[in-house]
């Protein structure tokens, strides 16, 4: 079972960390992912990492402002979110699964998903 924390209301520019718990079984050959649904969107791919071997991947829109990592020893995945804008502020959801890499960015290739933790990004 997924879990994600730490949204919060932040200001333009600031900062947030996103986390991802795995309670129940370790994440090993799984890729985990994050996505977002912003107000009257569609969910939508933000970034992904798998747990074995490291493979990161980024939506273009968040490319050099979020980082994606893994922490072995708390069996999380974080999501470090820099420079955040107004458009950031959406429903974030974890989610894992198998997906090979050209799926990577899809809804579909992931079968697991916690609940989403909302950021609004406001001054």
């Amino acid at each position: 079972q997924l879990q994600a924390s730490g949204g919060g209301l932040v200001q333009p520019g600031g900062s947030l960390r996103l986390s991802c718990a795995n309670s129940g079984r370790t994440f090993s050959d799984y890729a985990v992912a994050w996505f977002r649904e912003r107000p009257g969107k569609d969910r939508e791919f933000v970034a992904a990492i798998r747990w074995s071997g490291g493979t990161i991947v980024y939506a273009d829109s968040v490319k050099g402002r979020f980082t994606i990592s893994r922490d072995y020893a708390k069996n999380t995945v974080n999501l470090q979110m820099n420079s955040l804008q107004r458009e950031d502020t959406a429903n974030y959801y974890c989610a894992a699964g198998r997906p090979i890499l050209s799926e990577i960015r899809r809804l579909r290739a992931y079968g697991y998903w916690g609940q989403g933790t909302q950021v609004t990004v406001s001054s």
